[in-house]
């Protein structure tokens, strides 16, 4: 499972971060950022979800409320 971020999308409601602690607030961008991710392409990051991570990366994907994360499962987009 992976999960894909756009964080040009991100407003900074920071419901993720209550959600999956691999985000964490960036007070000074006031952004999330997606811990450990690689940058895929400009402002998108991407991250293998660790396991036993699954259930809190598709809950932290469904509380953004500017759909700014996805997840995918086997290339398919799952949230």
């Amino acid at each position: 499972m992976r999960v894909k971020f756009d964080r040009d999308t991100c407003v900074g409601m920071y419901q993720c971060v209550a959600e999956w602690d691999a985000f964490e607030k960036n007070l000074n961008d006031g952004k999330a950022d997606l811990r450990g991710s690689e940058e895929e392409d400009e402002d998108v990051f991407v991250l293998e979800v660790p396991d036993g991570e699954e259930f809190d990366a598709k809950f932290a994907a469904r509380v953004c409320p500017v759909d700014a994360i996805e997840v995918y499962d086997d290339g398919e987009r799952v949230v």
